[in-house]
């Protein structure tokens, strides 16, 4: 499939050889490595992609490289013909090249997206546990928006700094999804929500408005969920540092996000960050949340937004 797909965002498929057996597909070469590499280097120092004294990925490349993933997500989903359902949308599927830009590689479970009246595609669950949609585990039914859930996870883990299933980390917090679900009700949690090793380098609106984003994208009725083409929107714009406190383009942006859920039926809003992230995640029976210690300054500025 890979050989019909040609977009600057997606890994180019430079040949192949079949030799007997051996069956080998030859990708231009991605210098530094996967997303799932720098957001976890600690973990990984045998990684011949991540230098030892590397540092941490910082706030304006993690939204460039989530804007730069969204818009290999649109060409699949909106130009690509027939539209493609990448199906497997992960941290360790997004390679980067020596400038940080990314790129979607491994296609192995790409789908052809429904055409003419059909809503979506039937076939056997797969995909990696942690991305995947609910629709899809639960019924095997695939969209373009069980791609846009598994995105939502992905600049989760951008934000957080954690990864989908971390079995190391206590068991309230070993499901990021999960994890993230009570905390993001409250924008006086946001901060506490950030990665750690960013050390509080980042602006607080853009933070919010990533949050807001994330949330969305992990609503569980797949039908209000956002276009990944406005998703782009947004993400373009909060990946400029000129934009961190220019207010009117990014509410601008959000508004188109919350655009296809108004047309879809909800009658969710995006006038204030709090309300709309409460409306997202319905009152269900979630695990307490730890408490969290903030930055007095930072919980002050996320009150005046």
């Amino acid at each position: 499939m890979l050989s019909l797909l040609h977009h600057p965002k997606l890994v180019k498929l430079l040949g192949y050889c079949a030799d007997g057996n051996h069956r080998i597909l030859v990708y231009e070469y991605m210098p530094l490595g996967s997303l799932e590499q720098h957001l976890l280097g600690a973990c990984l120092q045998d990684s011949i992609h991540i230098k030892p004294n590397a540092k941490p990925l910082d706030w304006h490349t993690r939204m460039k490289i989530a804007a730069g993933a969204a818009k290999g997500l649109e060409y699949l989903h909106e130009i690509a013909t027939p539209p493609v359902i990448y199906r497997d949308f992960k941290a360790s599927n997004i390679l980067l090249d020596e400038e940080y830009n990314p790129k979607l590689s491994d296609f192995g479970l790409a789908k052809v997206g429904p055409v003419g009246d059909k809503s979506h595609v039937s076939t056997r669950v797969m995909g990696t546990y942690g991305y995947c949609a609910p629709e899809h585990a639960i019924t095997g039914q695939l969209t373009k928006m069980s791609d846009v859930y598994s995105f939502g996870v992905v600049l989760l883990e951008l934000i957080t700094g954690r990864r989908a299933i971390d079995l190391n980390r206590p068991k309230r917090e070993q499901h990021l999804v999960h994890w993230a679900e009570p905390l993001i009700k409250d924008k006086r949690q946001f901060v506490a929500m950030a990665d750690p090793l960013l050390e509080g380098k980042y602006p607080i609106k853009g933070l919010s408005q990533a949050l807001a984003i994330a949330a969305m994208c992990l609503q569980e009725e797949a039908n209000i969920r956002p276009l990944i083409s406005d998703v782009l929107t947004a993400l373009e714009h909060l990946a400029n540092p000129n934009n961190d406190e220019d207010d009117g383009p990014q509410a601008f942006s959000l508004e188109m996000i919350t655009q296809h859920a108004s047309t879809s039926g909800s009658e969710m809003a995006l006038h204030d960050i709090g309300e709309a992230t409460e409306e997202i995640f319905e009152s269900n029976s979630y695990p307490e949340a730890n408490s969290f210690s903030s930055r007095e300054q930072d919980l002050n500025e996320l009150d005046a937004i």
